[in-house]
């Protein structure tokens, strides 16, 4: 269960702070700095959003009523943050500790 809310929160990151139509729009809008580029600090900052909108009661726990479908267990804002931090290096696949564009269009890995 712990993956669905998580992959729910990513969805969720992405659908609630913006409507966005390109990979170029999307690298914009994370990368805070304008360098290009997305750092594993922006993109943890932008993922979680959605946890931040979601924690209802701001305990910094995502209770099983405050997730999606009111199902799953509860997960803290650290523990989303690892998982996040541990996607954007899946997906850094040159492994320069950036996202680019390219990076962040692909498939999850």
């Amino acid at each position: 269960m712990r993956r669905f809310s998580c992959a729910a929160l990513l969805v969720l990151a992405t659908a609630a702070q913006a409507q966005i139509t390109d990979t170029g729009t999307y690298l914009q809008r994370m990368d805070a700095d304008g360098d290009g580029k997305v750092s594993v600090e922006e993109y943890v900052q932008w993922m979680l959003y959605a946890f931040d909108r979601m924690d209802r009661n701001g305990d910094g726990v995502l209770s099983t009523d405050e997730l999606p479908g009111g199902k799953g267990r509860p997960i803290t804002r650290e523990q989303q943050r690892q998982t996040i931090v541990e996607r954007f290096h899946k997906q850094d696949a040159d492994g320069d500790g950036f996202l680019s564009a390219k990076e962040l269009s692909a498939p999850p890995r």
